[in-house]
């Protein structure tokens, strides 16, 4: 399986491209109703999943394009964590299948890794940034 590190910042963009994506459907859900889901039909901009719509709509938008991926990312780990621990540890915080947390879970410690690796190859990032070479 060494023939796959050759592609490793392909995956790596790969990886960041498609949980943005995924990331940006939470707030266009919320904020755009695209796609409509009853659940979140009247959210208010100025309440908690007003402010969570407006962290994923732009930082999943963000992420696609690997625009300033490491403090988005981080930024969005927080946003998960925080939205685990108020909303996802009863009845069993170490359990978070019992408690709908997963995603949430699972999303905390994705950004929290592309916040310390960056958004891989095909990221604009790169071009912006671009190392200065000695």
């Amino acid at each position: 399986m060494f023939f796959l590190n050759q592609f490793q910042g392909k995956f790596l963009s790969l990886l960041r491209i498609v949980s943005g994506y995924m990331y940006l459907m939470h707030g266009s859900t919320k904020l755009l109703h695209i796609p409509y889901i009853e659940q979140f039909a009247n959210v208010p901009m100025m309440s908690i999943y007003g402010v969570a719509g407006v962290l994923e709509l732009v930082g999943g938008m963000l992420l696609i394009l690997g625009l300033f991926t490491r403090p988005v990312a981080f930024l969005l780990s927080g946003q998960m964590a925080v939205a685990y621990l108020m909303a996802h540890t009863q009845p069993n915080f170490l359990l978070p299948i019992l408690t709908g947390g997963e995603l949430a879970a699972l999303y905390s410690f994705l950004f929290l890794y592309l916040s310390s690796v960056g958004g891989g190859e095909w990221a604009l990032d790169n071009l912006l940034f671009k190392k200065k070479s000695n």
